[in-house]
């Protein structure tokens, strides 16, 4: 992940833990998984949109070559 070892990891959450504190790591973890979810919903809409221009696009083409 990212080329990150488990000892980066272990370092990068105990300064975030110093930083804000042990009671702000579940609303900080809440809002981050959010927004991941918000993140890939989008990505797929957008792949689903790409897929469904390129079949009307597809349609369009044969009505004009009839």
């Amino acid at each position: 992940m990212f080329g990150l070892g488990p000892t980066e990891l272990i370092i990068i959450l105990v300064i975030v833990l110093v930083i804000f504190g042990a009671g702000k790591l579940p609303e900080i973890g809440g809002a981050l998984g959010k927004g991941i979810r918000n993140f890939k919903s989008s990505m797929s809409d957008a792949t689903s949109d790409k897929s469904v221009k390129g079949d009307i696009e597809d349609k369009s083409k044969k009505e004009e070559e009839k």
